[in-house]
C-alpha cells in the first residue's frame, strides 16, 4: 500500500515542477534578453517527465527542463525598443499564454488526480486497520 502513496508522491512533485516551469514561461513571455544579459529572447521551457521515480523506484520524476527550439521567437516590428534590430524588429518569446494556460489546467488536473489516489488509498488503509483491531 505504501508503493501506492510513493507513485501518487512522485506525480504531486512532477506536476509542481510542471506548474512552476509554466509560471517562469508566462512571467518571462515578454523578456527579450538572456538572463546572462546577452541578447535574444527568452525560450521558453519544457518539462520533460520519465518513468520511475529517479531512484529505480515506481512513479514519475522530470528527468530535465530543456528549451522548446520547435516554435521560433515572434519578430514583431518596434524601431523604439532598446533591443531591436536594424530594420526595427525585436525577437520575443515562443510563449503562447494560451498554450501555457492550457498545460497549467492538465498540470492542476494530474495534481489534482494523484491527491484523490492519496486519499483513497490513507482510506484503504485505515479501513484495514480497523478491521485488524
Amino acid at each position: 500500500m505504501y508503493g501506492v502513496l510513493d507513485i501518487s508522491t512522485s506525480g504531486l512533485v512532477a506536476q509542481r515542477i510542471q506548474l512552476d516551469t509554466i509560471a517562469a514561461n508566462v512571467a518571462n513571455s515578454r523578456t527579450t534578453r538572456r538572463a546572462d544579459g546577452a541578447p535574444g529572447p527568452y525560450m521558453r521551457r519544457v518539462a520533460l517527465l520519465s518513468p520511475g521515480d529517479g531512484k529505480g523506484g515506481e512513479g514519475v520524476h522530470v528527468s530535465s527542463i530543456v528549451e522548446d527550439t520547435n516554435l521560433k521567437p515572434r519578430m514583431v516590428h518596434d524601431p523604439s525598443h532598446p533591443d531591436a534590430n536594424a530594420d526595427g524588429y525585436v525577437l520575443y518569446p515562443n510563449v503562447d499564454p494560451a498554450t501555457e494556460m492550457i498545460n497549467a489546467m492538465v498540470a492542476m488536473r494530474a495534481y489534482e488526480a494523484n491527491v484523490t489516489a492519496m486519499e483513497a488509498a490513507k482510506s484503504m488503509m485505515a479501513a484495514t486497520l480497523r478491521l485488524l483491531a
